[in-house]
């Protein structure tokens, strides 16, 4: 293995820890819905409008590359700034998915959290080092304008509605005229945005969250007033809104006393069987669903959320007591009988029965025989058990698989080798396995079939790999074991599945910025840009996407620009689709941003790119139309200097010059994180 293939990436391609939170956070802000449906939203509007103008000091951060002193600079300055915006996104949180009625009841402690967070975020805007993080002065001024904003806020109180906090303090104490309480709750119920089932359901998920804080105790006397107050809103809200739902079971009735069709709210439907929950759930991402559905979702290997495909951070799961009985007055309320839950302890089911478990003892036996034959046919069963469902491929590995499976990838026979790489294959699907099959050191017998095996067998390995590279730690065990320079064969002469496997894991493996150099050291970018220019424009989204992050690599930048992409990458800016056009004009940036950045602005002028940029501009994707804005300001910058020079020297020819002028053009781009090209694990037979 070469030494410039193992260990650590050298120091100048690391990003700082603080450097990366603050512009995790930064992202974080950007992609989060805007929309506060509270009592705080102008404050937090405020607060999200001003960390969404920090974005490009955040692209700017991620681009500098520092050496080891550096990074220690980097560390003092952005620290404090990493953690104020930590903060900040907690409050924003809050804000978005708290309970709205609690929110309002704890005002003095809400506008304490937002003070400390804005005195936080000032006071960390406070000297930041510009020159010495290479930030641009355009940037470091919208920075500057952030912290003067902050300095304002920081000074003055911006306190929530007065009468609204009177209204509800009064309903919560009940200390109210009886005759004024329609006028209060319809006052609550408007200003508190919980005028629909959406809403009503929302806050009750909101309420039952702070139950759960409390580390399963019996509600207290607080939540339960406020469940009250729910209720009363709710009950108003229905009442003003029949179509909500009627509180009346004699709704149901049409007027010749025959029963009418009754609508399931979508929130009391299980988001997996799409039916009236029973016993609702929620999960550790705050999302509800029927129990036993849920339970068969994590004992079938998923780990992440159905709906939100987050990660779960723990399987348990806390009974939604506010939604089952939302649930239970709907039904009464439109005449049904409410659902009944098993009483009955739900008991963990083994991943497959005792048979089951005998027939794959039997051919892990067979693994283990000096018989070829045996060898080859009990991994061919292995690799369709495994194949068949996620049971399966819990029992095979818990039975002791997967080392056995892995002694069979050095194989001589290529058909034992395959059978072997393709059940390995099929197992990775499940989270579980896939740091079983890391932790057993399989990535370099992976590696081997992927350079020695038949065509299906490499082609196989491929996709284990790009199974196995979703997990970010397994970017690096893989990048330094030779893989990403066979992935790059494989990428030239593998079918079209086999060259999209290889692609979708160089991909993953790209993402990493120690991977680069090495994909294109291997000499991936050729390859990518022949499929670029392809005219059947097979594997086009795929080729893009790794052309975007291998361009914000120096030596990317500069191989790219040696194979004259200017053209295609200003053709694909305007007829492209939605996600390739973004790409283009990202690896544009970085080219209009590097050593010869004269050479490639005056190209695109050549080519006319003018026109597909403004479009862009006007039409594209988020992240394109920013990409394309940076582009305009840039070629606007090339042009007024190359008028300049016209004025001054008229009788000159006019040449591009072969090196940058004096004045400083940052680079301050980087793709952000890209979607997969491969949107699901693949599965063979």
């Amino acid at each position: 293995m070469a030494g410039d293939e193992e260990g650590e990436p050298p120091a100048e391609t690391r990003v700082p820890a603080a450097a990366e939170r603050v512009a995790a956070a930064v992202e974080a802000v950007i992609a989060a819905p805007g929309e506060y449906r509270n009592a705080y939203r102008r404050q937090l509007l405020a607060l999200s409008r001003r960390i969404r103008l920090l974005g490009p000091f955040a692209e700017e951060l991620r681009e500098s590359r520092k050496g080891e002193k550096g990074e220690e600079m980097e560390e003092r300055a952005l620290a404090p700034l990493a953690a104020a915006l930590e903060a900040a996104l907690e409050l924003l949180r809050l804000g978005r998915d708290g309970s709205r009625i609690s929110l309002v009841l704890e005002r003095d402690n809400v506008m304490k959290k937002f003070q400390g967070v804005i005195s936080q975020l000032e006071q960390a805007l406070c000297n930041i080092p510009y020159n010495e993080l290479d930030i641009s002065d355009e940037v470091s001024e919208q920075v500057e304008l952030v912290h003067a904003q902050l300095t304002r806020a920081k000074e003055r109180i911006d306190m929530p509605d007065d009468e609204f906090y009177k209204d509800l303090l009064s309903l919560y104490d009940k200390n109210y005229d009886p005759s004024a309480e329609l006028a209060i709750l319809e006052r609550l119920s408007e200003k508190l945005h919980l005028m629909t089932i959406t809403d009503l359901t929302q806050e009750s998920l909101a309420l039952h969250e702070m139950v759960a804080s409390g580390g399963g105790q019996d509600p207290g006397e607080h939540i339960e007033k406020m469940s009250m107050l729910l209720k009363k809103i709710k009950d108003f809200v229905q009442t003003q809104n029949p179509d909500m739902g009627p509180p009346m079971a004699s709704r149901v009735l049409d007027s010749n006393g025959d029963p009418r069709p009754i609508t399931i709210p979508d929130e009391f439907r299980c988001p997996i069987s799409l039916e009236l929950m029973k016993d609702p759930v929620i999960v550790s991402t705050g999302q509800t669903y029927e129990r036993a559905c849920i339970e068969k979702w994590i004992a079938s290997g998923h780990h992440t959320c159905p709906t939100t495909q987050q990660r779960m951070s723990t399987s348990s799961l806390t009974p939604n007591y506010v939604l089952r009985s939302l649930i239970a007055q709907w039904c009464e309320a439109n005449g049904m009988e409410p659902p009944k839950r098993s009483t009955q302890p739900n008991k963990p089911t083994p991943a497959c029965s005792s048979s089951e478990r005998a027939t794959i003892d039997a051919l892990l036996s067979k693994l283990c025989s000096p018989d070829p034959e045996e060898q080859r046919s009990a991994a061919a069963e292995l690799r369709l058990l495994a194949k068949r469902n996620a049971n399966n491929r819990i029992c095979i590995a818990e039975a002791g698989a997967i080392p056995l499976l892995l002694s069979l990838l050095s194989s001589s026979d290529l058909r034992t080798q395959e059978h072997a790489v393709t059940a390995l294959l099929n197992l990775s699907i499940h989270e579980d396995n896939k740091a079983s099959i890391i932790s057993s050191g399989a990535v370099p017998s992976i590696v081997h079939v992927l350079k020695n095996g038949s065509m299906e067998a490499r082609e196989n390995a491929a996709a284990t790999l790009f199974s196995l590279s979703v997990i970010d730690e397994y970017k690096v065990t893989i990048g330094g074991t030779g893989a990403i320079p066979a992935l790059v064969v494989l990428l030239g002469e593998g079918s079209q599945r086999g060259k999209k496997d290889a692609a979708a894991a160089l991909f993953n493996l790209c993402i990493y910025q120690g991977n680069k150099g090495r994909a294109i050291r291997a000499g991936l970018v050729p390859l990518i840009m022949g499929l670029v220019t392809n005219p059947t424009g097979a594997l086009m989204d795929e080729a893009m996407a790794i052309l975007s992050i291998l361009s914000s690599h120096p030596e990317g930048k500069a191989v790219i620009g040696a194979a004259e992409p200017v053209p295609v990458l200003v053709e694909m800016i305007g007829s492209g689709t939605p996600r390739n056009r973004e790409n283009a004009a990202a690896v544009m940036l970085h080219l209009c941003s590097g050593e010869h950045h004269l050479v490639h602005l005056a190209r695109a002028q050549e080519c006319g790119i003018m026109v597909p940029l403004r479009e862009l501009a006007l039409n594209g994707t988020d992240r394109g139309k920013r990409k394309a804005v940076q582009l305009l300001e840039r070629m606007s910058r090339f042009l007024v200097q190359q008028q300049e020079e016209q004025e001054s020297r008229p009788q000159a020819s006019a040449q591009v010059p072969s090196q940058a002028t004096p004045e400083q053009i940052v680079e301050n781009d980087i793709p952000e994180q890209l979607d997969s090209p491969a949107s699901q694990y693949p599965m063979v037979v």
